[in-house]
């Protein structure tokens, strides 16, 4: 029997039932405590937290996999998820057992040596929880401490589970449930104190980073990275100082800066560091009105994790205007630095600099553009400080900007490995048509970035279009000296599109890929040296574990998020489902037949009577539709591709389910108190015209 079949029959008893089906543990769980987390570069058996070990290098001293017998490794066990939707999760791998979340924030216990599922836990998010997701139903995994795992929900909730059955052992509202917040992200654990941030810069949230007790769930403190309304006064002495940063009434906006993925932790320091995201509205002439850095936006703050407490910030865009957000991925090591050690902090954020910072005091030491940038004339060699093109903040005429909003680099984990010294990225090279929202409205149920968006640069500024056109464009995985500030290898994708990292002492690099390939490359020299299948997008970070003298490789595959990246579109024939793939050398699994997607026809809209406005709908698309089904409808996701959506001949279909939520249980809430039908019609008719066109 398929392990997809297994879980429907599970999944199926356990929603009777209203728990989580359990089969028997490997072996008895045993407590991962802060001198376990401490000792895990040493241990190659387990991936503990999120990015291995607190530097969050991704690096694993295994080498029984190497460059001389990668060749042999073949696929050991897989296990299909029950959804389409985007799979973003690092699994952790703890005493023969691998924890692992799918989509809608669902948790799995799985046998590492065989895939075997152990238990379940289903948050049971409400499918109307999606329309607050920037980028899909995504869940990036669990932290354990104790005899617990920890997730947060999409809804907000932080959950204990007990590893041994996958019982609740309690629950916590992290956020406010009437606002548009999110978590998306994995959290971390620290001395028995659970961290975790939140989503929602472009719903107009407040950001902030919490810490909880992992043994009740009792929040132990909370720091917001950016200021409320001055009236009701400010947390803290850091609060203080960043409202003097800001103008006008930003906080009837929210503010943004969430903590939505990126932390390391120092313990020698005893210093957390968190990466804190873009602003709400995404444009500071109508989040600030033009004035200010807006701290703590686009920063890295480090945070004394006993109490919260703020140590010190080094902010990578000031006055960002572009969502380019610093929660990117974060690497903590110890480089020498003109014959100088230093113990630095690493990050490749959206702006398109390699960062590497002063980890006790957050000085800036030295950074370089690892893709072409065409917003800032260079950063001051002192202070890191940026000059920006004037050009580029799109006051007075549009602009094309390098990077776009993907970012130069996403929340793709990097990776850094000690034996060659290398720093490697899932980069993007891409251009976007910036213009300012002249008819701004705070709306709900919408992005609200104030950018007007187009695929067309027309009357972009010519500098900005001149500058933008110098980009090769395209995704790539760089290998990148932090020391020599250089690209020491590249590899190129045409289609492929990025994935997270994972560096090994076998001298490889792994990385999978949104044409549903996983691939090992030669960490010195770039070289592809074996590839393999896996019938769907691999997004998040691989990992590697040794279980009875076999060292294993495994990663999710499954699109979804922002899977645009250079990436094939949604046309790819591709597993039925999401799901975990693990090699060994000499693995004897398969997976099974890929059934090829049947030539997709647009529906027939001869008679779909659709006479709204097109011009008017396609406005009116790109301000409520697009950021789930992609820019000209064109959706490479599991989110629908509404140009073959049979939806669209009827009008009352269509309107049922845009303005009256039909089907809302599945993530599709009625947009009426955003929409008009009349609107609704209008967006009907725009896409019948690109059905047409098809």
């Amino acid at each position: 029997m398929r392990p997809f079949h297994a879980a429907v029959q599970r999944a199926f008893l356990g929603a009777m039932l209203g728990v989580a089906l359990v089969h028997s543990i490997p072996a008895p769980a045993a407590e991962v405590d802060a001198s376990r987390l401490l000792a895990a570069p040493g241990n190659s058996s387990d991936w503990l937290t999120h990015g291995r070990t607190y530097d969050e290098q991704r690096f694993s001293p295994l080498a029984r996999i190497n460059q001389n017998n990668v060749g042999e490794l073949e696929l050991a066990w897989f296990y299909d998820f029950d959804t389409t939707r985007g799979q973003e999760a690092t699994p952790l791998v703890i005493d023969g057992v691998m924890y692992v979340t799918s989509a809608w924030s669902k948790v799995f216990a799985l046998d590492a040596r065989t895939g075997r599922e152990l238990w379940r836990f289903d948050p049971k998010v409400d499918g109307a929880k999606a329309i607050d997701a920037c980028c899909d139903v995504v869940n990036r995994g669990v932290a354990a401490w104790g005899k617990r795992v920890f997730v947060g929900t999409l809804d907000g909730r932080l959950i204990a589970l007990d590893r041994e059955t996958g019982q609740p052992a309690w629950s916590v509202q992290t956020t406010d449930p009437k606002k548009r917040y999110t978590i998306t992200g994995a959290p971390r654990v620290i001395d028995g104190r659970v961290i975790i941030g939140n989503g929602g810069g472009e719903m107009g949230v407040r950001g902030y980073v919490s810490a909880y007790d992992a043994r009740d769930g009792k929040m132990l403190w909370r720091f917001y990275t950016v200021p409320g309304n001055p009236k009701d006064g400010f947390e803290n002495a850091a609060m203080e100082r960043a409202a003097k940063t800001w103008h006008g009434e930003w906080w009837k906006y929210g503010g943004g800066g969430t903590v939505w993925d990126s932390m390391a932790y120092d313990p020698q320091l005893d210093l957390l560091y968190i990466g804190v995201g873009n602003g709400s509205p995404w444009n500071h002439r109508i989040r600030s009105n033009g004035e200010g850095d807006n701290l703590y936006l686009s920063s890295i703050v480090a945070l004394r994790p006993a109490t919260g407490e703020y140590v010190w910030h080094f902010q990578t865009t000031p006055a960002e205007s572009w969502d380019f957000t610093a929660t990117q991925h974060i690497i903590l090591a110890d480089l020498s630095i003109e014959g100088r050690a230093r113990k630095v902090l690493m990050q490749a954020p959206k702006n398109g600099f390699f960062y590497v910072i002063d980890r006790a005091t957050g000085e800036f030491i030295q950074a370089r553009n690892y893709v072409n940038v065409t917003w800032t004339t260079g950063l001051d060699p002192k202070t890191g400080r940026p000059g920006v093109v004037p050009e580029a903040r799109y006051l007075r005429e549009p602009a094309m900007v390098s990077p776009g909003p993907l970012g130069a680099h996403n929340w793709y984990p990097m990776t850094f490995s000690p034996q060659t010294r290398l720093a490697y990225i899932p980069a993007l090279e891409a251009s976007s048509y910036y213009k300012h929202d002249d008819a701004f409205q705070f709306r709900d149920r919408t992005w609200n970035t104030g950018i007007a968006f187009s695929l067309s640069r027309e009357g972009a500024n010519a500098k900005t279009v001149a500058d933008a056109a110098k980009s090769k464009g395209g995704a790539m995985l760089l290998a990148w000296d932090p020391v020599a500030q250089r690209e020491v290898w590249r590899v190129n994708y045409e289609r492929a599109g990025n994935g997270g990292l994972l560096s090994t002492g076998g001298g490889l690099v792994f990385q999978g890929s949104v044409d549903g390939m996983f691939n090992a490359y030669a960490a010195d020299t770039g070289a592809r040296l074996w590839s393999r299948d896996v019938q769907n997008a691999i997004h998040g970070g691989p990992v590697t574990f040794e279980l009875d003298g076999e060292q294993y490789v495994a990663a999710l595959a499954g699109i979804g998020g922002v899977a645009v990246a250079g990436g094939r579109g949604g046309s790819q024939s591709r597993s039925a489902f999401g799901r975990v793939v693990a090699f060994k050398l000499g693995g004897k699994a398969e997976l099974p037949a890929l059934i090829s997607n049947a030539a997709r026809r647009p529906p027939d809209v001869r008679r779909a009577n659709a006479g709204g406005d097109i011009e008017a709908g396609r406005r009116n698309y790109d301000r409520v539709c697009m950021a789930c089904h992609g820019m000209d409808a064109r959706s490479v996701t599991a989110i629908p591709d509404l140009r073959y959506s049979s939806a669209i001949v009827d009008r009352d279909t269509f309107k049922s389910i845009v303005i009256d939520g039909a089907r809302a249980d599945k993530g599709m809430v009625g947009f009426g108190s955003t929409l008009t039908a009349a609107q609704a019609e209008e967006i009907r008719a725009y896409l019948v015209s690109l059905a047409v066109a098809l």
